[in-house]
């Protein structure tokens, strides 16, 4: 079969498309045949060598993917053969609580990922998607989706007529304006690009602020919310956004930590989590059963992803670079048929 492989850290060029032995199923296992698979800004880390010290080359990189199941090992109860099926990030985060065990299970990274075009899973970290749903929009759950239903709906318990601060629009800020609307918030969202504001505010966006134009957004926020700041932040900058967010949210809301696309490592001040009573929250994904509640909403709400673009399976890099050029707006998808 085909897959990629990152061979080294040296970014999108360490991407080798090779042949490799077709993965068969053992007992409580699960041969998948990928349709398609979605990038997130983790994937970009992973082949720059960024994502963390313990992952070991060649590995097969991508943590979303979505396909067909097309034989089943012994014991298996869970899925059936002609099942649509998506990966669980971590697959061995069932429920509960996130351990040091569950992290060493994550697709793409601690293991082997989606971007081939057979994968073997067991059928614990596998969930049906909703019939409703593509392949293509299927393979965008996995990480982006079901983060922001984690930050906002699982640990946020967002609730209608509370306030909700997005910064840029990528996929998991996408997601969390779907997942805010369907509950009744009031979304701020903040982008660079008037054009990516336009489509913010046709998904729903109530507010939106330039950060270029309004380098201040932090001070608007505060305007558009009474002088009294958002409920929820939903954070993917990292250190060069948090001072700021840390300033728009209210006192008593709650900041969802989730991504460093403005970097890390800038020191932050801990006074106004002190003096606002701030809830902060890493939010590192989800487990199986936050995703199986996140399909029950999406199913009952018919949620669409949205996606930007979608690259055939022999233009994976150039879809690497799509993502890195930070050109898109939700999430981008590489399709293997």
């Amino acid at each position: 079969m085909k897959a990629y492989e990152v061979q080294s850290t040296t970014g999108i060029d360490a991407l080798v498309l090779v042949d490799r032995p077709e993965p068969k199923p053992t007992a409580g296992q699960v041969l998948i045949k990928i349709k398609a698979t979605s990038l997130n800004y983790r994937d970009l880390l992973v082949t720059e060598g960024a994502y963390g010290s313990g992952l070991k080359y060649p590995l097969i990189p991508m943590s979303d993917g979505a396909g067909e199941v097309v034989e089943v090992g012994e014991s298996v109860t869970r899925v059936k053969v002609g099942d649509r099926v998506a990966g669980i990030f971590f697959q061995n985060w069932i429920s509960g609580s996130l351990t040091k065990e569950h992290t060493k299970s994550d697709l793409g990274g601690g293991i082997d990922g989606m971007l081939a075009e057979y994968v073997v899973l067991h059928q614990d970290g596998l969930v049906i998607l909703p019939d409703y749903l593509s392949y293509a929009e299927g393979a965008t759950l996995p990480c982006a989706a079901v983060t922001a239903w984690h930050a906002l709906v699982t640990k946020g318990n967002i609730s209608a007529g509370e306030s909700v601060l997005l910064l840029g629009t990528g996929g998991v800020s996408t997601f969390a304006l779907q997942f805010a609307k369907i509950h009744g918030a009031k979304v701020i969202a903040t982008s660079s690009s008037d054009e990516k504001l336009k489509r913010s505010q046709q998904l729903g966006a109530d507010e939106t602020i330039n950060y270029k134009t309004t380098p201040d957004w932090e001070k608007q926020v505060y305007q558009l919310t009474n002088r009294t700041g958002v409920d929820h932040v939903v954070e993917v900058g990292g250190a060069g956004t948090m001072p700021k967010s840390l300033q728009a949210v209210r006192i008593g809301g709650s900041i969802s930590l989730i991504g460093v696309l403005s970097g890390r490592g800038n020191e932050i001040d801990p006074m106004p989590i002190l003096f606002k009573s701030l809830t902060v929250q890493g939010i590192y994904v989800g487990s199986r059963e936050m995703f199986e509640a996140m399909n029950q909403a999406m199913q009952k709400y018919q949620i669409k992803p949205i996606i930007d673009k979608i690259f055939p399976f022999s233009e994976a890099p150039e879809a690497y670079r799509y993502l890195k050029s930070a050109a898109h707006f939700g999430k981008v998808v590489i399709q293997l048929e």
